[in-house]
């Protein structure tokens, strides 16, 4: 099983960043599909981000598109999540999820196809 490990969340103004960070343990990082997801209190669970094995294909839900970015560094086992022009619904705890041996270029935006879930960091946007 692989151990994911976010960090980076917190409090921040409208309009403003933040980087979240996921380390990855394992030998198997390199093979897998990578995805943020959040929910927020008395909310479901939803996709934010994905990313493919190798990082070329990307692909994120319409409330987040072109002000997030997702990247990810295989020789450092960890994927990132650029978050700018915050908004207060935004907040949410953000989760890191990954899915080994993934296709290719295959990005994948249901929770279901994640078996691997991290912690969980907080990020709060103020108004």
């Amino acid at each position: 099983q692989v151990q994911l490990v976010e960090s980076g969340g917190g409090l921040v103004q409208a309009g403003g960043s933040l980087r979240l960070s996921c380390a990855a343990s394992g030998r198997t990082f390199s093979s897998a599909a990578m995805g943020w997801f959040r929910q927020a209190p008395g909310k479901e669970r939803e996709f934010v981000a994905g990313i493919s094995r190798s990082g070329d294909n990307t692909y994120y839900a319409d409330s987040v598109k072109g002000r997030f970015t997702m990247s990810r560094d295989n020789a450092k086992n960890t994927v990132y999540l650029q978050m700018n022009s915050l908004k207060p619904e935004d907040t949410a705890v953000y989760y890191c999820a990954g899915r080994k041996e993934a296709a290719s270029r295959s990005v994948y935006v249901r929770g279901v196809n994640y078996a691997d879930w991290g912690q969980g960091t907080q990020v709060t946007v103020s108004s």
